[in-house]
């Protein structure tokens, strides 16, 4: 059983901008303030580059920001 969250887009075929890869679901490091988490997200099978979705860059991370903030 896979425990790591996973955030894609919801619809649409995604190509690296760099290599023109087709991006492929894959587990990512993702670091913030000293804590440290995987997460899911489309990648790059060549150069690594990961798609962060809108709805998580400006409405989960943000979130996690501030409730961090407030502490």
């Amino acid at each position: 059983m896979n425990d790591t969250p996973t955030y894609l887009p919801e619809s649409g075929s995604w190509l690296c901008a760099a290599c023109n890869q087709p991006l492929v679901a894959a587990p990512v490091g993702v670091t913030y303030l000293q804590g440290g988490f995987t997460i899911t997200l489309l990648t790059c099978p060549a150069c690594g580059l990961s798609l962060v979705p809108e709805f998580l860059a400006v409405g989960k991370m943000f979130e996690v920001e501030q409730l961090l903030e407030d502490k």
